[in-house]
């Protein structure tokens, strides 16, 4: 037992309990640090269960009113927002306290409190006035990120929402404007319409979700534009003020000039930052990158040996699934196996309605590395399944390598897309061909069925689309 690895990991989200997990379970002394009463970090307590749950209530919503272009007439939905307020609250305290238990049973010591390094072996968490010391031979920093708000933004008000704020659901607003049309802004805004909010997304970019494949963002640009009030792209929120009536008046500047507007809510959605800062980490040698990442090398070690750091905190892309895996690595490499981080391919998925996801390069990104590439595409309007869920405006497509057909990324908006983007993202990581892809046999009729079909329309084979190769 003397002999046994001292691990200490800071943070319990997605990055920082799989890596106590697993290190307990190689049989390391583990102690798990984080500021709530049980693991789960941000992404259980304030980010992907909730959302996703709110997400699916608005899908509800939606599918009821929409089947009535197939002769199913559902009357107004009645919400009572407390009862779905504290079916969302029930499913959180579900897991993390599920998660708890895990712990327990793998005997990780649990601290809450808000830990600091203190030197290169020691942690010092402070809770409701104790302090307790963690000596360890090894830390993993997983302490992900925070909503990141401008200046000008930062109105000290509760009509001014972050997304936290926002997934408490303490109110449906008449009106909310969304600052950002990236991931969060239109998974919130897809909630609130849903719910009977009239939406307003401003965006400062050219178009929605930057960095998107184009292609996908289209199909969903057009969906978003039906759901909510207004969408203003090249535009900024400058200004932000509370007003005598209980709203927020914002000033809005576009190529036009400026206007002022009023909004009962807002919602500030213009990313995140990691959570690197008062962390200790001067005490140590680890160094930051410009934007605030803790600057780690293959196998998430930091330039202090005894200090590694995985997840939001240790880089784009900030995802959950990311963090995860960069755990693994982290514990292996600690253990002193060969273990090393290098995905071909890590999925992203934005749960709006339609879902958008991909995996590996995007188009754009393909051809700004210079890459020859061809592009198979599969519109859902030729999908049987599709057409029986009436459901027929989205796409699939694979980005490949031109010659060999090895597959270098894959797109799909649509619903469901976040299920299908798994098979892509096996296929990018195990370095399949489109024609592998053609070959393999999918079930009929099914949503999969579109990516064996975009393939086959590549090669002009698909029985259902009359696509030619490029």
């Amino acid at each position: 037992m003397a002999d046994r690895l001292r691990i200490a990991v800071l943070g319990a989200g997605p990055g920082g309990y799989p890596a106590a997990f697993l290190a307990a379970e190689r049989g390391m002394d583990v102690t798990l640090i984080d500021t709530r009463p049980e693991p789960g970090g941000i992404c259980l307590y304030e980010g992907c269960i909730p959302s996703k749950a709110l997400l699916h209530a608005a899908a509800v919503i939606t599918e009821a009113r929409e089947a009535e272009a197939i002769g199913l007439t559902f009357g107004a939905p009645a919400l009572d927002l407390d009862r779905l307020r504290a079916w969302k609250d029930g499913v959180v305290r579900g897991l993390t306290g599920g998660l708890g238990q895990i712990a327990r049973a793998r005997k990780v010591r649990y601290v809450q409190g808000r830990g600091r390094f203190i030197d290169t072996h020691t942690l010092r968490v402070a809770h409701d006035g104790e302090l307790t010391e963690v000596q360890f031979d090894a830390a993993i920093v997983a302490t992900g990120s925070s909503a990141s708000i401008p200046p000008p933004l930062r109105l000290d008000s509760p009509r001014v929402w972050d997304a936290a704020a926002a997934l408490a659901l303490p109110e449906v607003p008449a009106t909310l404007l969304v600052v950002g049309g990236g991931y969060i802004g239109l998974e919130m805004a897809t909630v609130y319409a849903a719910l009977g909010s009239r939406v307003t997304v401003v965006e400062a970019t050219g178009g929605l979700l930057p960095g998107a494949d184009r292609d996908l963002v289209e199909v969903l640009a057009k969906r978003v534009a039906t759901t909510v009030e207004r969408i203003h792209l090249h535009m900024t929120v400058q200004a932000l003020a509370e007003t005598d009536d209980g709203g927020i008046r914002a000033t809005l500047a576009g190529s036009s000039g400026t206007e002022e507007a009023r909004f009962d809510r807002v919602l500030i959605a213009t990313g995140r930052r990691p959570n690197s800062a008062d962390l200790g980490l001067d005490a140590t040698r680890v160094s930051l990158t410009p934007r605030g990442f803790v600057e780690v090398d293959v196998q998430r070690r930091t330039a202090e040996p005894s200090i590694y750091a995985v997840g939001d905190v240790a880089g784009e892309p900030m995802l959950a699934h990311k963090a995860t895996h960069e755990a693994r690595v982290a514990v292996e490499a600690i253990a002193g196996e060969p273990s090393v981080w290098e995905p071909s391919a890590i999925p992203a998925v934005i749960y709006t309605d339609p879902e958008v996801a991909w995996c590996g390069l995007t188009e754009a990104e393909a051809q700004a590395h210079g890459l020859d590439i061809e592009v198979a595409r599969f519109p859902w309007s030729a999908s049987g399944r599709a057409a029986t869920a009436a459901d027929r405006n989205g796409l699939t497509k694979w980005i490949a390598q031109a010659g060999s057909g090895r597959l270098l990324g894959a797109g799909i908006v649509g619903r469901g897309a976040g299920e299908l983007i798994g098979e892509a993202t096996l296929a990018v990581e195990m370095g399949a061909r489109l024609e592998d892809i053609r070959l393999t046999v999918h079930a009929h009729p099914s949503r999969s069925e579109t990516l064996m079909e975009a393939a086959e329309a590549f090669f002009g084979t698909s029985p259902h689309y009359l696509g030619r190769r490029r």
